[in-house]
């Protein structure tokens, strides 16, 4: 089943030239992944009375064309069939961003599991939840696999963070969406304004909570930048972005 809906683009979400931005693209394909997510009966609003949620692992972004402040988008997204082994850990979902005459101007993957929340681990994912996402046997890159991020040992910049009220979301973690954000700042100032970068990843690996200390450490290797984020003494990476 493919889910599909219509976004327009508002001025939040749009940077030089008027055109939207990375953090724009994600909170778009986020909100439509939740949506399905809510017609399948697995939303925010049902996390309480099924004990469940979605966690996400990793996102993977091309961006083929930058459409406008204001333009109307078309996007879709849909479940990936997955083999026995894969679907009873993780899950893939794929999205589509279409401009207004119907051109492709993004396409995404991402990687899930589902939580059970009385008592925080991994849940199975049987064929009774991901047949309610109806699968298609269709993945967008070259690979359906997300291929894993290794952590950098050289880094040319850092910064530190305290981790803030404003960061956190509903499962009291930093909300996904910031780490982008993190990144950013992370970035040497000559990096940062070269931006927009078309192509990026963000693989989560230890969630980040309130109050947190967390370092964000940059490298460029082989014409990829990476932040890699840290907990207060480097002993444990919470998050590894990388843009290109």
């Amino acid at each position: 089943m493919v889910f599909t809906e219509n976004f327009k683009i508002l001025s939040k979400d749009v940077g030089r030239e008027n055109l939207i931005i990375n953090r724009g693209i994600l909170e778009i394909l986020e909100n439509i992944g939740a949506h399905h997510a809510d017609f399948a009966g697995h939303g925010v609003n049902d996390i309480e009375r099924i004990g469940l949620s979605w966690v996400i692992l990793d996102w993977k972004v091309r961006v083929l064309k930058r459409p406008k402040y204001g333009q109307n988008l078309t996007v879709k997204t849909w479940g990936r069939i997955m083999d026995e082994h894969q679907k009873q850990i993780f899950t893939y979902r794929e999205y589509e961003i279409l401009d207004e005459e119907g051109n492709i101007c993004v396409i995404a993957t991402s990687k899930w599991v589902m939580m059970d929340t009385h008592t925080w681990r991994l849940a199975r994912l049987g064929d009774d939840i991901l047949e309610k996402y109806g699968p298609e046997d269709k993945y967008l890159f070259e690979s359906p696999e997300i291929e894993k991020l290794k952590v950098p040992t050289e880094f040319s910049n850092e910064i530190t963070y305290k981790v803030s009220r404003k960061d956190i979301d509903y499962n009291g973690h930093v909300h996904n969406l910031y780490y982008l954000d993190l990144a950013y700042e992370a970035l040497p100032e000559d990096v940062f304004n070269n931006r927009p970068y078309d192509d990026f990843r963000i693989s989560y690996k230890k969630e980040i909570k309130l109050g947190d200390i967390i370092k964000c450490k940059y490298s460029f290797i082989d014409g990829m930048h990476y932040v890699t984020i840290f907990n207060e003494d480097c002993s444990k990476v919470h998050a590894i972005i990388t843009l290109k």
